[in-house]
């Protein structure tokens, strides 16, 4: 499940860049405006609740503009990585199945080297008189 790839780039792009540009703007004509009620507005302390230096929010805006940008590339290598991880889950039964048997085999041994003591008691116990 790959992410499309298509001619549509330069569109994709320019569009980013619009919406950026728009969203810069706004946020421009937010502080001017909040700029302005505080110089002339009576509820100038509610208003000195509100983002003294909005303009600082810009390089969040640009950092969430180049992760958005990312998140298709992110999202297509984790689907890559479970398409992977799917595609070897027969070879994980296969370990799980070899590693039972190994376990299988060693408490076999196990009880087969800890008989002959066994054996060995029950000789001697119906030996004597």
């Amino acid at each position: 499940m790959a992410a499309p790839s298509g001619g549509g780039g330069g569109r994709e792009g320019s569009a980013k860049a619009s919406v950026a540009d728009q969203i810069s703007q706004s946020v421009q004509s937010t502080s001017n405006i909040l700029h302005l009620m505080l110089q002339t507005s009576p509820a100038h302390a509610q208003l000195m609740k509100l983002p003294k230096n909005l303009l600082a929010k810009t390089s969040t805006i640009k950092n969430t503009e180049l992760v958005l940008e990312q998140m298709p590339r992110v999202i297509s290598s984790l689907d890559e990585h479970v398409e992977s991880g799917l595609q070897s889950a027969p070879h994980l039964n296969t370990v799980v199945q070899l590693l039972s048997n190994m376990q299988s085999c060693q408490l076999k041994s196990l009880s087969v080297a800890q008989e002959p003591g066994i054996l060995e008691q029950h000789v001697q116990v119906n030996d004597q008189p």
